[in-house]
């Protein structure tokens, strides 16, 4: 999983900017353009919004890849209630909540309220997405399997493990959502498919063994 952090510094604020996390949703651009501006150089200008419109614009960020450090003294980007997991149709999986993703070796190397996770198998910087699903001409509705049923709402935090050329590993609570908005409740444990072949979607059903799958 690669980083490449950038920060632009303000009266009031700074906000830093991971550009290898960044899949170009463009809340940021929509939401405070005379902030963020691709066109100019640099293209982040923190003084251009007060403090509490910097935090509610870049926490919509789907990806994380923005993130805003308070001058003022108020308060920052709080951590949701509860984990959910938004199944993009032909994209990735956006997760919301008390995230921690988990590296070789069990160490924690992410903490974060904000992830995309990649579900191509495409991208260059698993296992968060990178936007080479669009490219790799990636095709799933987003939909939640029909057998699926609710296991009621708990609250905790959410650990995700990449298995070496497997899938991605999640323990903890999870409310999962599909493209149309179907929620169902998950807990305790489960696998989420990241080569792109499972037909059981968005789960594994191993198919990234006869796919050839490699990633770390």
């Amino acid at each position: 999983m690669k980083a490449k952090v950038l920060s632009y510094g303000g009266e009031a604020a700074t906000v830093s900017y991971d550009l290898k996390r960044c899949i170009h949703a463009a809340e940021c651009v929509h939401g405070l353009p005379q902030v963020f501006d691709p066109k100019r150089k640099p293209w982040v200008l923190p003084d251009e919004a007060s403090p509490d419109e910097l935090l509610q614009v870049v926490t919509a960020c789907p990806t994380g890849a923005l993130h805003v450090e308070r001058k003022d003294g108020g308060g920052g980007e709080a951590t949701p209630s509860k984990n959910t997991a938004r199944i993009e149709a032909d994209g990735p999986v956006y997760v919301l909540g008390d995230i921690e993703i988990a590296g070789a070796g069990d160490e924690s190397i992410l903490h974060d309220t904000r992830v995309a996770f990649c579900r191509c198998g495409a991208s260059e910087n698993k296992p968060l997405c990178d936007g080479a699903h669009a490219k790799a001409g990636f095709r799933d509705p987003g939909e939640l399997p029909s057998s699926e049923g609710d296991s009621g709402e708990q609250t905790g935090g959410m650990r995700f493990t990449p298995i070496p050329n497997g899938p991605l590993l999640f323990a903890g609570p999870l409310e999962l959502t599909s493209s149309a908005g179907e929620a169902r409740t998950l807990s305790v444990k489960g696998a989420l498919c990241r080569c792109g072949a499972s037909q059981n979607n968005p789960y594994c059903d191993g198919a990234h063994a006869e796919a050839g799958f490699l990633a770390d």
